[in-house]
C-alpha cells in the first residue's frame, strides 16, 4: 500500500512537471511566510518616515536638514558598502538578473543584507528611490541561499530565487499577481510549469500573510469618486491615450539615458567610491533647497523619497475638478506646470541618487513620473473639452503604467502592478493600450531597458526569446567534452596529418614547449592544407594554428558559448581550466552544443 502511494505521488509530480523537485512547493510556502515578516520589518521604517516628515517643516533648521540629509545618507551608504563589500553589478534588480543569467541563480546573502541597509538609509534620508528593487533582491538572496543549503541544483536555485523575489514584491506592494509576473517577465523569462507553480504559491502566501499582519489593502487609495464614471471609456479616446503613451515612452527614454549618463559621470570621478553617494546626495539636497526657496513650500519636496503620498494625491479626482460640476478647479494650469516640474525633478533626483551609488528601486520613481505626465496631460485634455465624462486622475493612473512599462520593457508587469496598486478596473483598457504604445516607443528608440543597459555595458545580452533560458541554465560542464588531441607549435604539419589519419581527429589543440595552450588548428585549416598536399612536408603547425579563437571555461553558460561560436567559423573551441588558463581540459564542438540544447528542449529543463 505504501509502495503504491509512493508510486502514485511520483507519477503525479511527474505529470505536474516537478519530477524530483516536488519539495520546491513546500519551500516556496516557507519563503512566502518569511518574506511577509521581512517585508513588514523592511517597510515599517519607511512608513514611519512618511509620517514624521510632515512635522519637520516647523523646525527652524528644516532648510539645513533638507540640504544635508541626503548627503549624510549617501555617506552612510558608502560606508556600509565598503564594510559589507557584497558582489553587486549595479542597482538591486540588475544584480539579480545577472545572477540568473551568469551565475545559475547564485546570489550571495551579503547582497541582500547590503541592499536592505543601504536602501533604507537612502530612502529614509530623502534619496529618490523605491522599495521594490531592494525587497526583490532580499527575497532573491534568501531563496538562492536556501537552495544552496538544501543542495539544490541550478534549476531549483533559480526557481527559489524567483520565489523570494516574487514574495518580496507581493508583500511590499500587496500585489501577488504583479509579483509573479515581475519575476517571470523581467527576472527569469521562464513560464514553464515547474518554475511557475512554486513562484505563484510563494507570492500568494506572502501577500496573504502580509495582509494578516498589516491589514492593508491597495497602496494607493483612489477613493470612491474615482470610479464614478465606470464604463465611460470609448474608442474616441484612443488618440488621447495614444498621445499619452508616446509622451510616456519619450520620458522613459530620458530616464534611461539620464541614469546611464549620471552613472558614467560618477564612475569617472576621481574621488573615493565611498563618498560618491554622498556627492549625489548633496546635489539632490541642493536641488531640494532650491525648490523650497523658489516655491516657498516648506515641506519635503515631492521628488524626495519614494513619492507614494504624492502619487496618492495625484490619483484623487477632487485635486483637479469640482466633483459636483465636473469643471476644472481654478489654478489647474499652475497644477499642470507643478506636475511637469515634479516629473523633471524626480527624473533628475533619481538619476543623482542611483547614478552616484545610492540603493533603491526604480518602480516608485517611474510611477511618480508617470502620474505627473498623465495628470498634466489630463488637465490639458479636460481644459479643451475632450474629456466630458472622465477625470485627469484617470490619465495619471494610465501614465503610471505607461512609464513603468517603457522603462522596464515589461508591459504585462506594469499593467498588473498598477492595477493591483489601485484596484481600479475602470481604466484597464486604456491602461493596457498606453502601456503597449509606450513600450513600443521605448524599444524603438532605445533597445535597452532601465535594467538591461548596465548589463549590456558589461557584455551581457539579455535577449528576448524564452528558449534562451534553457541555454542560460546550462554550462560547459553539462556538455560531453572531447579529449583534445595536442600537437606542439613547432611540430611539422606532416606529424599532425599522421595523427589525424591514425586517430580520426580533425581539430588539434596547439601547445608551446611548456605544454601551455597557444591556439587551435581546426578541421577547416587542415582541409585547406590538404589542397596543397605536396607542401605539407615544408609546413609547421605554427603556420596553420589560429591563436585568435575564443576559449571556454567550465562554468560558462551555454548562451555565451553559442555567442562565441557565432563569432568564429570554427567547429570546435578549447576548454581551459578556470584557475590555470594555459591548461587544456578538452574541446567542445558545435554539434555537441546543439545536441545538448535539443535534449534540454525535449526534457523541458
Amino acid at each position: 500500500m505504501r509502495l503504491s502511494a509512493t508510486r502514485l505521488s511520483r507519477r503525479l509530480s511527474h505529470r505536474l512537471g516537478f519530477r524530483r523537485d516536488w519539495y520546491l512547493v513546500i519551500i516556496s510556502v516557507v519563503i512566502g511566510l518569511m518574506m511577509a515578516v521581512i517585508a513588514t520589518a523592511f517597510i515599517a521604517p519607511l512608513r514611519w518616515a512618511d509620517q514624521i516628515g510632515e512635522n519637520l517643516a516647523d523646525n527652524p533648521l528644516f532648510w539645513l536638514l533638507l540640504l544635508l540629509a541626503p548627503a549624510v545618507g549617501g555617506l552612510l551608504v558608502g560606508l556600509v558598502r565598503k564594510m559589507i563589500n557584497a558582489p553587486a553589478i549595479g542597482p538591486g534588480i540588475t544584480t539579480v538578473i545577472y545572477s540568473v543569467r551568469r551565475k545559475r541563480g547564485w546570489l550571495s546573502m551579503k547582497v541582500g543584507i547590503q541592499q536592505w541597509i543601504n536602501s533604507s538609509l537612502t530612502i529614509l534620508s530623502g534619496g529618490s528611490a523605491g522599495a521594490e528593487g531592494p525587497i526583490a533582491t532580499i527575497g532573491g538572496a534568501i531563496g538562492s541561499t536556501g537552495s544552496r543549503l538544501l543542495h539544490g541544483n541550478s534549476q531549483a536555485t533559480t526557481t527559489l530565487l524567483g520565489c523570494g523575489a516574487a514574495a518580496g514584491i507581493s508583500a511590499v506592494f500587496n500585489a501577488p499577481i504583479a509579483g509573479i509576473f515581475f519575476v517571470m517577465e523581467i527576472l527569469l523569462r521562464d513560464f514553464s510549469l515547474r518554475t511557475f507553480t512554486p513562484i505563484v504559491i510563494s507570492s500568494v502566501v506572502a501577500a496573504a500573510a502580509t495582509q494578516g499582519i498589516l491589514h492593508d489593502q491597495a497602496i494607493f487609495d483612489i477613493g470612491l469618486s474615482f470610479a464614478r464614471n465606470e464604463g465611460q471609456f470609448h474608442i474616441s479616446l484612443l488618440p488621447l491615450y495614444l498621445m499619452l503613451g508616446v509622451l510616456c515612452g519619450i520620458a522613459s527614454i530620458g530616464f534611461i539615458r539620464g541614469l546611464e549618463f549620471t552613472t558614467r559621470f560618477f564612475e569617472s570621478l576621481n574621488v573615493p567610491s565611498i563618498v560618491k553617494p554622498a556627492i549625489g546626495g548633496l546635489l539632490l539636497g541642493m536641488l531640494g533647497l532650491g525648490w523650497m526657496l523658489s516655491t516657498g513650500i516648506d515641506s519635503i519636496p515631492n521628488f524626495y523619497g519614494n513619492g507614494y503620498p504624492i502619487i496618492t494625491d495625484m490619483l484623487q479626482p477632487e485635486q483637479y475638478e469640482n466633483l459636483e460640476t465636473g469643471k476644472l478647479l481654478d489654478g489647474s494650469g499652475w497644477l499642470a506646470l507643478f506636475m511637469l516640474a515634479t516629473l523633471v525633478l524626480k527624473l533628475v533626483g533619481t538619476c543623482l541618487t542611483l547614478g552616484s551609488g545610492g540603493a533603491g528601486g526604480m518602480f516608485a520613481p517611474s510611477l511618480l513620473m508617470g502620474a505627473s505626465i498623465g495628470g498634466a496631460v489630463g488637465i490639458g485634455v479636460d481644459a479643451m473639452g475632450w474629456l466630458p465624462n472622465g477625470t485627469p486622475a484617470q490619465f495619471a493612473l494610465v501614465g503610471m503604467a505607461a512609464v513603468v512599462a517603457a522603462t522596464t520593457h515589461a508591459p504585462l508587469t506594469a499593467i498588473l502592478i498598477v492595477y493591483e496598486l489601485t484596484r481600479s478596473y475602470e481604466v484597464i483598457m486604456p491602461l493596457m493600450f498606453a502601456a503597449i504604445v509606450s513600450t513600443l516607443i521605448s524599444r524603438w528608440l532605445c533597445r535597452d531597458s532601465i535594467y538591461s543597459a548596465k548589463l549590456r555595458a558589461i557584455g551581457l545580452h539579455t535577449g528576448s526569446m524564452g528558449d534562451l533560458t534553457i541555454l542560460r541554465k546550462l554550462t560547459v560542464s553539462d556538455l560531453a567534452i572531447q579529449q583534445a588531441m595536442t600537437v606542439g607549435t613547432n611540430d611539422s604539419a606532416a606529424t599532425m596529418l599522421r595523427l589525424s589519419e591514425r586517430h580520426g581527429a580533425s581539430d588539434f589543440a596547439v601547445t608551446d614547449d611548456d605544454a601551455h595552450y597557444v591556439g587551435l588548428v581546426t578541421s577547416e585549416d587542415l582541409k585547406a592544407a590538404l589542397v596543397y598536399r605536396e607542401a605539407i612536408p615544408l609546413l609547421q603547425v605554427n603556420e596553420l594554428q589560429r591563436s585568435n579563437l575564443p576559449t571556454l571555461a567550465m562554468d560558462e553558460s551555454l548562451d555565451l558559448v553559442l555567442e562565441k561560436f557565432s563569432r568564429c567559423d570554427s567547429d570546435a573551441l578549447a576548454v581551459l581550466d578556470v584557475d590555470d588558463h594555459s591548461k587544456i581540459l578538452g574541446l567542445v564542438t558545435r554539434s555537441e552544443l546543439m545536441r545538448r540544447y535539443q535534449s534540454a528542449l525535449d526534457r523541458d529543463e
